[in-house]
């Protein structure tokens, strides 16, 4: 795509958000300053990785410049910290590519005012402590299909975030909530709560406002979140990092659901580990979702995946273990998308040790070290390539052109070396769109009429297909 000659945010704070090895290169913008904006976010182990996954599987409704953020990483939930209101009240909130809505609960919910304060981390936001503060309705209502969600009021405020302050920013305020954790949503408008609940138009959400308000070219951003033991990556509206990637940004174009664009799914046709290929002739759309801890693939595929890394399934529990010795092997699991697009995950991105998790280590009944594999079944839900694939990727969402563009991450880079992302047709720099797209004859959800979709629900897998697994220990490529 065509290339743009610029940029990189803010010299007086762009550095915040860069590792202490990563120096920055501002390129001079023909028309005037660059327009950037940055956060920082952050990585947060969890414990339980499936569980959480399929608590935030929100049930939606289906027909059916530039912004460098600091991700911090925890076993893989990304968040950063900002705040909202005048005088500012601090939040921090989880980054979630799969939903489009900012929610952040009250402290005044039943969660948030027990004695043992779960809120205390994430933050709260009480409403008539800001001046800025303006009620729209209370028609916010987000679920999960384990029952857990958050309603309230949608209002408007001002929101602080790095440097950047927009002002009537529309979000969400759970004031019943039975989740400590707030989400900061940057899909499809067309995806946002109001839009799927109570037939509303869309709101500027984050990504959005930004373009809307002049901070960045185009609504698109770009995303790399490092290794599987860094503490941070970053996050680059309206911009592209070139040294976070390597070769060349392949762009394809994202699927819609029904007649229209609402999530990043994209089409997967060929799925290999080492030399093996595993499947290929597919034409599987997949969901590309920062908000997902774990890769969630079809159960026959998986089967292979196990069957090949000797890994052990837990029905119970919806994951496989594997030995942590398997983190040590130079084999990558390939997925290919339409020519030349491809990404290759080495397995030691995919091998969870679970006592960094849990702080106890795991271990099969003869003794061996066991781990977290990061590929689980998806069951009858959604395909989803969840951070064990994303750490892998220089992803850039470019929601203007309805298209993702991919390229082989560079773990731990040097020189930033940004570019900004123009508006129009081609707006991401240096990037090739394919010339043959592979349309998806699966995988995608189907249009139920009353609405209710389910996606990283629950992954079951057929138990004969996995009997032959449990106790295995032989490392088979």
């Amino acid at each position: 795509m065509k290339s743009a000659t610029i940029l990189h945010p803010l010299l007086c704070i762009g550095a915040a958000f860069l590792s202490s090895a990563q120096a920055i290169k501002l390129n001079k913008r023909e028309d005037g300053e660059p327009r950037v904006v940055g956060l920082q976010l952050q990585r947060q182990h969890i414990s339980d990785p499936v569980a959480y996954d399929k608590a935030r599987s929100r049930l939606r409704r289906r027909q059916e410049g530039t912004v460098d953020v600091t991700i911090d990483n925890l076993a893989t939930l990304y968040y950063f910290n900002a705040s909202l209101g005048t005088p500012p009240q601090d939040i921090r909130v989880h980054l979630d590519t799969g939903s489009s809505d900012l929610w952040v609960n009250s402290p005044n919910s039943r969660l948030c005012s027990m004695q043992s304060n779960p809120c205390g981390v994430s933050g709260t936001y009480v409403a008539n402590s800001s001046s800025t503060y303006e009620y729209l309705d209370s028609d916010f209502n987000i679920s999960y299909v384990d029952g857990s969600g958050a309603s309230g009021d949608y209002v408007t405020d001002t929101i602080h975030i790095t440097g950047v302050e927009l002002e009537q920013f529309q979000f969400g305020v759970g004031y019943t909530s039975s989740s400590s954790q707030g989400i900061l949503g940057i899909g499809y408008p067309s995806n946002e709560v109001q839009v799927a609940r109570n037939n509303k138009a869309p709101y500027d959400n984050l990504p959005a406002k930004l373009a809307a308000d002049g901070h960045i070219a185009s609504n698109a951003y770009s995303m790399w979140l490092n290794g599987i033991n860094a503490t941070s990556g970053s996050l680059l509206f309206g911009g592209v990092n070139r040294a976070q990637y390597q070769g060349e940004l392949v762009s394809l174009p994202i699927e819609r659901v029904g007649d229209e664009f609402n999530e990043f799914y994209i089409t997967m046709t060929k799925l290999s580990l080492g030399s093996t290929t595993i499947q290929e002739d597919m034409a599987l759309a997949v969901l590309v979702d920062s908000g997902s801890t774990l890769t969630y693939l079809p159960d026959d595929i998986v089967a292979e995946i196990y069957n090949m890394t000797n890994a052990v399934y837990e029905e119970t529990e919806g994951v496989a273990f594997v030995p942590c010795a398997l983190g040590e092997q130079t084999a990558n699991m390939t997925f290919t998308f339409s020519e030349p697009a491809s990404i290759a995950v080495s397995l030691n991105e995919l091998v969870i040790d679970f006592a960094d998790l849990t702080g106890r280590q795991l271990s099969f009944s003869n003794g061996v070290p066991a781990c977290l594999f990061g590929v689980a079944p998806a069951g009858d839900s959604t395909n989803v390539l969840g951070d064990t694939f994303l750490r892998s990727a220089y992803v850039v969402y470019d929601l203007d052109n309805n298209e993702i563009s991919l390229a082989q991450t560079v773990f731990n880079p040097g020189e930033a070396d940004i570019l900004e992302i123009g508006t129009g047709p081609d707006a991401v720099p240096e990037a090739n769109l394919v010339s043959a797209p592979v349309a998806a004859s699966s995988g995608l959800p189907k249009d139920s009429g009353a609405g209710t979709v389910a996606p990283w629900v629950s992954g079951t897998m057929v138990a004969g297909s996995l009997a032959a697994l449990v106790g295995a220990l032989v490392l088979i490529f």
